[in-house]
């Protein structure tokens, strides 16, 4: 999506599958769904959340338009980001979002992550159009 290469159609296929609950824990775009077979929250990159990801898929649902969408996933970043101090760390944890929950931190990422503090800045272009 975000080097606009998939049509409308194919984009809007991809935006469902990025906005399901297999991928988007509510945090943010998971690496690996939840329904695959090495999925594990806890891994590097096998169901982790990383938000420069998160930030690349917002700007990408941009490209073909899909505000709300992008909305969504800016708002469980930020939120993300409120609970770690403002300090986006690299990577966290891919467990689902639950109503009073906090993300889980992953334990060597590294916190803040420079990459990660610029994908703040790269959604909030994304939501601006």
């Amino acid at each position: 999506l975000y080097v606009g290469l998939p049509s409308a159609e194919r984009a809007q296929a991809v935006a469902t599958q990025l906005l399901s609950a297999h991928l988007h824990s509510g945090w943010g775009v998971r690496t690996l769904a939840d329904d695959e077979v090495p999925f594990n929250p806890m891994s590097y990159h096998n169901g982790s959340i990383w938000p420069h990801d998160t930030a690349l898929c917002a700007s990408g649902l941009a490209r073909y338009h899909e505000r709300d969408s992008v909305v969504k996933l800016m708002s469980g970043m930020f939120e993300a980001a409120v609970r770690f101090n403002m300090r986006l760390p690299e990577l966290f944890c891919g467990f689902m979002r639950a109503a009073s929950d906090s993300p889980v931190a992953y334990p060597v990422a590294c916190l803040p992550q420079a990459w990660s503090a610029g994908s703040a800045f790269m959604m909030l272009q994304a939501c601006l159009g």
